[in-house]
């Protein structure tokens, strides 16, 4: 089994602070960027930010579904980490300044891939499945702050 990792960013047009309220509201915000591979979200303990315990199902591709719940803590500042209690996934959300009012909003996910065959079709094509999906939760997280 190797490591799997998929890391997509983007730059907002807003302030850190704001971005990052945004990304760390999962009982508000955080279910309206998230587009149509996400589903039966919901809350289960706090709901925003650190201590937040959050469920969802990803349907990667038409035949992959990971039913996922996540601890949410914040390590740093402007780190959020999302662990998997189902599975060895950790989605860390970075935002950082770039510039006068603007952010870079940098999503990187790791997992223990599948050994053999599946493991080297995983490990090439599922990082770009993933920074698709990324990619348009940005594009939306970015026309919610940006407003």
């Amino acid at each position: 089994m190797a490591q799997v990792e998929a890391t997509t960013e983007r730059v907002v047009a807003a302030d850190a602070e704001k971005v990052f309220d945004a990304l760390a509201d999962y009982s508000g915000t955080r279910q309206k960027l998230l587009p149509g591979h996400f589903s039966e979200y919901e809350v289960r303990e706090g709901g925003d930010g650190e201590g937040t315990l959050v469920h969802w199902k990803l349907q990667a591709t038409s035949k992959r579904v990971r039913d996922c719940l996540l601890e949410v803590s914040e390590p740093t500042d402007g780190e959020l980490v999302e662990k998997d209690r189902n599975s060895s996934m950790v989605t860390t959300w970075r935002v950082t300044p770039a510039g006068e009012g603007k952010s870079l909003v940098v999503v990187t996910t790791t997992w223990q891939g599948a050994g053999g065959i599946g493991g080297f079709f995983e490990k090439t094509f599922a990082p770009k499945g993933l920074g698709r999906i990324y990619d348009e939760l940005l594009v939306k997280l970015a026309t919610e702050v940006e407003k």
